[in-house]
Parts: C-alpha cells; structure tokens; sequence
C-alpha cells in the first residue's frame, strides 16, 4: 500500500496542518478521526487493514487529517463563540485548503481532468464532522460514510447557540431547510450512508432525528439502524465499513 505524508502551513488556522495519504488511484476519501484524534490514527486504529482490498486495487485513496476539537468541540471550559469561530476556521482549512490538494493529486493520480467529488468518512465525533461537510457542501462532498455519530452540536456547546453553532448543527440546519432549497436536488445526486447501532454506548437518537427529517424533505440518505449488540467501538466500525462500502462505491 503505498503511503505519504505531508505537513503543511495552513493560512486558515495559522499552523502546521499533517496528513496522510493511503494508496495510488482512484475516488478520495478524507477520513475526519474520532474525537481529539490525530491524522494518524486510520492506521493506528487499524482501518488500513479494513479499506485495504480498496485502497489496493485502486479504487480509492484515503486522507487522513488533523482535527482541532481539543481547541474547539472538546474545550469546553473555553468561550464558547471562541471555539465556535475556530471551528469555522478548521472547517475553512478543509473547504479550501485540503479538498483542492486533494483534487489535485486525485485528478493527477488518475488521469482525471474534472473536480472528482470526495467522500467524507468518520467515527464516532468524527462522523459527526464527516456528516457535516457533506450536507453543508454536497458540492464538494458527493459521498458519506458517518458510524456512531452525534448530529447535533449541543454536543460539544451544551444550550449555547448562535449563528455558527446552528451551521455546525446537521439536526438544526436540516430541519430549517426550506422544502425546496437546492441543496436537496445536490444531495440526491450523491450518496450518504449514515449507520448507528442500539447497543452498548451509541446514542441513536439524533440518528433517527436526521432519519425523521430527511424522509419529510425528501432527502434521499441511507440510515442503517444495527442491534442492540453492536457497541460503540471499532470492531463493530470494521464490521460496517466491510459492508457499506461496496455500496458506497457501486
């Protein structure tokens, strides 16, 4: 499997930003680690081994990046506007300074001379992240795959809301969609998969929340509901990325 990495300045968040990358072709796939995580925990966690029949016949490639939530969605004893806004600032990073990298070596990688949307993936606090980049721009982002997350941000900022804390808030914002917003159209041109199960530490609810609004806006996104047997932990994310991706990439 080939691998690199790479650390850059990022002029959003004013720091070093690292990420690595898994394989040599095909769609991109950025991997959002779980809460407080760091770019290199799609290895140390072992999910190499489970997207590897993928990422070696060339059918995707995986970049793994950074996450701020120890200044932001982890800090909770700091301002909360403060992290909010540095959140924003991570997010712009993404947007702006990561998918277009991505792009580039996706596009040089594969001989592709378009924009190739990418699929955003995570765990847990980072399916959280990966679902919002999706539903917040479904133009950048054609694909989800989101295990085990919490969709609402009063997970992170308790009763605090404002305006950023609302548009990092996938439960709010969804259910705020006008029925005829542009966005829908987008989003059912692409492909999201969002997966919890009802046993051992999940939290289903907010899952079944987005479930509930995307059904009255017709927002056509896969909600798979596992059994009271599946836990929150990484055995049981193997286990759903063996069966999800195939259907993501169909």
């Amino acid at each position: 499997m080939e691998t690199q990495y790479f650390k850059e300045y990022s002029p959003a968040l004013g720091r070093d930003m690292e990420m690595k990358v898994y394989g040599h072709a095909g769609r991109p796939v950025l991997f959002i680690p779980c809460q407080n995580g760091r770019f290199y925990d799609f290895e140390n966690f072992h999910m190499t081994d489970v997207w590897a029949p993928w990422i070696d016949n060339g059918r995707v490639m995986v970049f793994s990046i950074d996450t701020l939530d120890q200044e932001t969605w982890s800090n909770t004893g700091a301002d909360p506007r403060w992290r909010i806004e540095r959140h924003e600032q991570w997010m712009k990073f993404i947007f702006d300074e990561a998918v277009p990298f991505i792009r580039d070596m996706v596009n040089a990688r594969n001989g592709w001379t378009g924009y190739p949307g990418v699929i955003a993936f995570g765990c847990s606090l980072g399916a959280t992240h990966a679902a919002n980049l999706y539903f917040r721009r479904p133009d950048l982002f054609d694909g989800l795959l989101a295990l085990s997350g919490i969709y609402t941000a009063s997970y992170g900022f308790g009763d605090y809301m404002d305006d950023l804390v609302y548009l990092n808030s996938p439960v709010d914002y969804l259910a705020g969609m006008p029925d005829d917003h542009p966005y829908i159209a987008r989003y059912n041109n692409n492909r999201g998969i969002i997966v919890v199960g009802t046993g051992p530490w999940e939290v289903p609810e907010t899952t079944f929340r987005v479930g509930d609004i995307c059904n009255r806006k017709g927002i056509q996104v896969w909600v798979d509901v596992w059994g009271s047997d599946c836990a929150h932990d990484w055995d049981w994310w193997y286990k759903q990325v063996q069966y999800h991706v195939p259907h993501l990439l169909d």
